[in-house]
């Protein structure tokens, strides 16, 4: 029973791993690491920093899409609309 569990733990790990590592291939594949990194502030803001500014604001994660679709006061991310949405969730999770 314990063997069971330590390989379904193990797994889980394995399966939320994927989606974030994921998450940081899209950034750098959509040129947001060009300007952001996840720890320290670049020529724009940490992930991190972005992610708790955000933390418990209603609609964060639409209206981070709408600005990186418009690119008002940042370069528009040329994904597409389920991209952006990986995207700022990755974002707001950190």
């Amino acid at each position: 029973m314990k063997s069971a569990m330590v390989v379904g733990f193990a797994l889980a790990g394995l399966v939320m791993a994927g989606p974030a590592c994921a998450s940081a291939d899209l950034a750098k594949s959509s040129g947001c690491m060009k300007c952001h990194d996840v720890e320290k502030k670049k020529m724009g803001p940490s992930f991190k920093d972005i992610a708790a500014a955000q933390k418990g604001k209603a609609g964060a994660e639409d209206a981070m899409v709408a600005k990186l679709a418009a690119g008002k006061d940042h370069a528009p991310v040329k994904a597409g609309e389920a991209d952006l949405k990986t995207l700022a969730k990755w974002i707001l999770a950190l």
